[in-house]
């Protein structure tokens, strides 16, 4: 028996690119391959790339550089990039870096296979279009079904319609496109038999999800969630990531009516000004989506709210970034993601004037320091509460399990007794920098 060739696949960026690089293992586990740790023994190396951070290229093209000496030293090895950068640079990744033998984008890794037999045979493989047969029936695993931990991303929806002045994803990701939701469901279903009891649906705007049901309606989100809440042994539902613009009102009662749907809610802004918002396209105020907040809680009152934030983009003001501190200081966000504005070619944002990197840097410093303050007082408000906590793993001392909370919280525990998948009610006794400690007020469920 042939021994079985090994795939090693660096993953960057999103937890849709985390999805896509599973399915991208499942799909060449039938070309014969088998996961590997490590570069150094792989036949074949992917890399799944990102096009959000700065520079995303320019590192893609810094890692290519890096895995110089191991094509020297196995020429059989072949090379690999995927995902965004991928889909943004296409034959350039090819022309500036010999050492690639195949580029392949986010809409068709189901043809990896076929790509990878190219290559074999001496060939340069390039696939960035967007095709019209659906790419998540081809990555169907036709394996064995191996078990999974206990959670797992779900990608429903991709691409954006948004055309926010900053963002890449519409061109690389393409128009919104949504999965049927039977498709979905049997997937689930799937995951759960593996050991799945959390699933995070995915999508770069998941609450614009508007898939084919099984009786031929345009099924939303919402009506999605409550179906998955039906299935037995899924234990928790999560979502992300949002638009403000698509928080519909089936979505905001599902977090009130729904369950298994978590008490936590990442709901990106990006600027507290109006004539900021504006130039970024992002087509609502700050006042809207502080009333859209305030609808969210009287459904959930203790829900989480998560956000996203730039600063420092063009024509950014010392009076619009303070309101965006104004904004923070109003939602108290319990978590939030954010970044200096920097340049992504092709986009309306790139053309225009940059502020100075010093401007940029200050601005995020302070606008940090608020954002960490409402974190750690979100966190310290858990000590003494009760909640669920989904444990995933062992922690750094012996006897140890580390989960999440509802909320997201990272919780460790004590007890000797609990294993990976067990779900129970801890009560919070303290407060950590990056996590809760608690202890068992019961028996884990399992």
């Amino acid at each position: 028996m042939a021994e079985a060739k090994k795939l090693y696949i660096k993953t960057y960026g999103c937890q849709m690119n985390v999805y896509d690089s599973e399915r991208m293992a499942e799909a060449m586990g039938g070309a014969g391959y088998v996961e590997t740790d490590s570069p150094d023994d792989a036949d074949m190396i992917l890399l799944n790339t990102c096009h959000i951070r700065e520079k995303a290229a320019e590192k893609v093209y810094s890692e290519l550089g890096r895995l110089r000496s191991l094509k020297d030293g196995n020429p059989d090895l072949k090379i690999g990039v995927a995902g965004c950068v991928a889909q943004a640079e296409g034959e350039e990744i090819m022309r500036r870096q010999p050492l690639v033998d195949l580029v392949v984008g986010p809409q068709s890794y189901h043809r990896l296979p076929q790509m990878e037999a190219r290559t074999r045979s001496g060939e340069k493989a390039l696939d960035t279009d967007f095709p019209l047969d659906d790419k998540f029936e081809s990555l169907k695993s036709r394996g064995p079904k191996a078990r999974r931990g206990p959670t797992a991303f779900l990608t429903v929806q991709e691409g954006c319609d948004k055309f926010c002045a900053f963002c890449v994803v519409p061109y690389t990701r393409g128009a919104e496109a949504s999965r049927p939701a039977a498709r979905i469901l049997d997937e689930a279903r799937e995951l759960v038999d593996r050991g799945v009891r959390e699933i995070t649906l995915l999508g770069q705007n998941v609450n614009a999800y508007h898939g084919t049901g099984p009786d031929g309606a345009d099924w939303s989100l919402a009506r999605l969630i409550h179906a998955l809440d039906g299935i037995d042994g899924l234990a928790r539902i999560r979502f992300t990531t949002s638009h403000p613009n698509d928080m519909s009102d089936d979505l905001i009662e599902a977090h009130g009516t729904c369950e298994k749907l978590m008490p936590y809610l990442h709901l990106p802004v990006q600027s507290g000004s109006d004539r900021i918002l504006k130039r970024m396209n992002r087509k609502h105020t700050a006042e809207s989506y502080l009333r859209l907040i305030e609808r969210i809680r009287a459904a959930r009152p203790d829900i989480l709210m998560s956000g996203d934030f730039i600063v420092g983009f063009p024509e950014e003001t010392e009076a619009d970034f303070q309101a965006t501190l104004d904004l923070i200081e109003e939602v108290k966000y319990g978590y939030a993601f954010s970044f200096k504005y920097s340049t992504r070619p092709g986009t309306p944002a790139a053309e225009r004037e940059q502020l100075a990197e010093d401007v940029k840097s200050d601005r995020l410093q302070r606008l940090q320091a608020r954002i960490t303050h409402h974190q750690r007082a979100a966190q310290d408000s858990m000590v003494g509460r009760r909640v669920g906590v989904l444990f995933e793993k062992p922690g750094r001392f012996d006897g140890q399990m580390v989960g999440k909370s509802d909320y997201l919280h990272a919780v460790h525990v004590d007890d000797c007794a609990l294993s990976p998948g067990d779900l129970a009610e801890v009560e919070i006794t303290a407060s950590g920098p990056n996590s809760l400690a608690g202890r068992l007020t019961g028996t884990a469920a399992r």
